[in-house]
């Protein structure tokens, strides 16, 4: 059998740089299906997006918008410090860009992060052990999986050191007794891993409530599993492309 080589290339949309026009699109499209997939927290936590250029931009949601109205040009851009850099008639939550901040700063392979606090999150959240290898979600990741422990309501500027050495490379956390985060080089990448967080806590959830002895994979077929997730370039760049289409059916409003 013949492989086409060109095929195994990340797509066009992953290797071309943004403009922010197309971020804008791409963030609000990422609120939308947050909201969609009962993500969301009604006008709390965020998804935020990094400009291109040395500006240290960033895109954040209006705060007071659900995250169901967000469009492309309602998106808010902030500095570094959380403060708009352009006139907006909506103001936005610095307390809640303490996390993104953090990560944006210390990881400049990220473009875009993911904040939740689902109610199966928070669940898995507040249990000792975390996430439990017991489905093919979960094993995605196994030892690519960070946890921080609760500080309180993440206004404390000294946070964000702990919050990042507790990331390090990993593409997903744990916030203990708070809830989910991950992060993309891609706004498509950050989406697909808080989907697949989010499955994944949903599901144990849903193990433990039958009270049966879970079943756990073990250490080595674990990571197994997690290095064939690992193959291949432009992670969830095909699911975003299904999800982009289901949108515009849905309300393809999120563009304006």
């Amino acid at each position: 059998m013949t492989i086409d080589v060109h095929s195994l290339a990340p797509p066009l949309a992953e290797r071309l740089p943004k403009t922010e026009r197309e971020l804008r699109v791409e963030l609000a499209a990422a609120y939308r299906l947050v909201a969609l997939h009962g993500m969301d927290d009604t006008i709390y936590t965020h998804i935020t997006a990094r400009l291109p250029g040395p500006a240290h931009h960033f895109l954040i949601n209006p705060y007071g918008l659900g995250f169901d109205e967000v469009t492309a040009s309602s998106l808010v851009k902030i500095d570094l410090d959380g403060r708009k850099v352009e006139d907006s008639p909506w103001p936005v939550n610095p307390p809640g860009f303490v996390i993104h901040s953090a990560v944006h700063a210390a990881r400049p392979d990220v473009t875009c992060v993911v904040h939740t606090h689902t109610q199966a999150g928070m669940a898995v959240a507040a249990t000792e052990r975390g996430l439990l290898p017991i489905s093919q979600f979960a094993l995605e990741f196994h030892d690519r999986l960070a946890y921080h422990d609760y500080e309180g309501i993440a206004t404390d500027l000294s946070e964000r050191e702990r919050l990042v050495r507790d990331l390090g490379r990993h593409p997903a956390m744990i916030l203990r007794n708070h809830g989910l985060l991950t992060v993309g080089r891609t706004v498509a990448e950050a989406f697909y891993f808080m989907f697949y967080l989010e499955q994944s806590c949903r599901v144990q959830v849903a193990a433990q409530s039958t009270g049966d002895k879970l079943r756990l994979v073990g250490p080595n077929l674990a990571e197994h599993t997690a290095r064939q997730f690992d193959i291949g370039a432009g992670k969830g760049e095909r699911m975003w492309q299904a999800m982009l289409r289901k949108l515009d059916r849905v309300d393809p409003s999120y563009r304006d």
